[in-house]
């Protein structure tokens, strides 16, 4: 099987998750919340565990590939993937069983706050295909076409995740 074949399979896939997921999400915040008998509190400072962590992984990768050492970068985007799903898992989980916290602060810690905020919200709709392309023509060694992607995705992706920790931060005394 040719590698354009392999990722001509994968355009549906793609093209779904990157509507279904930011779909997902925002109706979670208009939905009613399922009541599990107790507040899972611990979920959002797992978020921004997972999120930074998400951070360092990318920054290593990107270190692992300057150093040519391809399978080193393999594994570790793999593991950013796979931290990115287990965010979006628990972040549903949270946002399926909690109303969400509003912001407290005042004055320019208001207007910093939703800044980030809402570039970390629409940059996060966009990073999911982008990722989602680079992993598939890595995967089907399409390098050529991997590099030119990777190198719009890998710093809006580090900037999700980077960001993610900062509302974090931010939200969390008003938690």
């Amino acid at each position: 099987m040719s590698s354009s074949v392999s990722n001509k399979k994968f355009i549906p896939l793609i093209i779904a998750a990157s509507i279904i997921i930011p779909v997902a999400v925002a109706i979670l915040f208009f939905m009613p919340k399922i009541d599990i008998g107790s507040k899972l509190t611990v979920l959002p400072l797992f978020n921004a565990i997972i999120n930074g962590s998400t951070a360092i992984i990318l920054v290593l990768a990107l270190k692992a590939i300057k150093a040519k050492n391809i399978e080193l970068h393999r594994k570790l985007m793999t593991s950013a993937i796979g931290l990115s799903v287990l965010f979006l898992l628990s972040y549903i989980t949270y946002h399926a069983t909690s109303d969400s916290t509003p912001f407290g602060g005042e004055g320019i810690i208001k207007s910093i706050y939703y800044f980030i905020l809402i570039s970390h919200i629409l940059l996060s709709v966009i990073v999911v295909p982008l990722v989602l392309i680079s992993y598939v023509r890595a995967l089907s060694e399409r390098f050529d076409k991997h590099r030119k992607i990777a190198k719009i995705t890998w710093p809006i992706w580090l900037y999700v995740t980077v960001t993610g920790v900062l509302v974090y931060i931010l939200i969390s005394p008003y938690y």
